[in-house]
């Protein structure tokens, strides 16, 4: 006679701590830049920037169309190694209600600043944001945006490929408004220094912005992008890498 069949001793407990209300097609960390190159004017644009692609048709059209209907949001600020500030905590967006509350959290937030630009440390934070929330997405993904190179906290492409280990995807957001008028920042290259320093993971992209005029609709673009879990055509935004010379990223750690 058969013995009865029992569970190996591991089920179990994966069975009791299931959460189906848990389950979100994609966990969303937006890292945002408040260093002071960011001055007010751009920092309250890139703001309004969010709150007005978080609560727009084609983001929460987005939403409604994926496996589950919902994602998992927060909101993080970032300056210098030890400079980040959660605004806005994990919060499930499933319809125009609740993605209106979140943004309401970010519009009511003042506006700060901090002196230094460390990519690296909001990385490490940002990973850490995702392995502590309740939630369980199908991607992972950090958002992340700026208007200059990593100078504080160590190597940024350590922290990259560090988070990387942790299956997350990095996006970025590279904010080159001041690049007409701003010598060095027209000369670093900011675009080229995100793809090859920042971003990585499967179908990673940067979407720079050139204007203050296109930032909200960048933002939106890559919302949309990054919970839909496609990547833009790379010929049609930014140059291939192949194509040009690398950038040197530990010239500005």
């Amino acid at each position: 006679m058969l013995a009865p069949y029992a569970l190996p001793a591991a089920a179990a407990p994966l069975s009791l701590n299931y959460d189906p209300d848990s389950e979100v097609d994609v966990e969303l960390v937006l890292a945002v830049d408040i260093s002071q190159s960011m001055d007010r004017d751009e920092q309250e644009i890139q703001r309004a920037g969010y709150v007005s692609a978080l609560t727009s048709e084609e983001v929460l059209e987005a939403i409604r169309i994926g496996p589950t209907g919902r994602i998992a949001v927060t909101y993080m600020e970032w300056g210098g190694a030890e400079e980040q500030f959660v605004v806005a905590e994990w919060a499930m967006i499933n319809d125009a209600v609740t993605a209106r509350a979140f943004a309401a959290k970010l519009a009511e937030a003042p506006i700060r600043h901090k002196q230094r630009t460390s990519i690296a440390s909001a990385l490490k934070q940002a990973v850490n944001l995702i392995q502590i929330n309740r939630f369980n997405g199908m991607r992972k993904v950090i958002d992340i945006s700026g208007d200059g190179p990593n100078n504080q906290g160590g190597r940024v492409t350590d922290a990259r490929d560090q988070a990387l280990t942790s299956g997350v995807v990095i996006n970025g957001l590279p904010l080159m408004m001041k690049a007409e008028k701003n010598t060095w920042q027209a000369m670093m290259n900011l675009d080229h220094y995100y793809e090859d320093c920042v971003i990585g993971g499967p179908g990673a992209f940067a979407i720079p912005v050139r204007s203050t005029e296109a930032f909200a609709d960048a933002i939106r673009m890559k919302l949309v992008l990054e919970i839909a879990g496609i990547s833009p055509n790379a010929n049609a935004l930014v140059q291939k890498a192949a194509a040009r010379k690398k950038v040197t990223c530990s010239l500005y750690d």
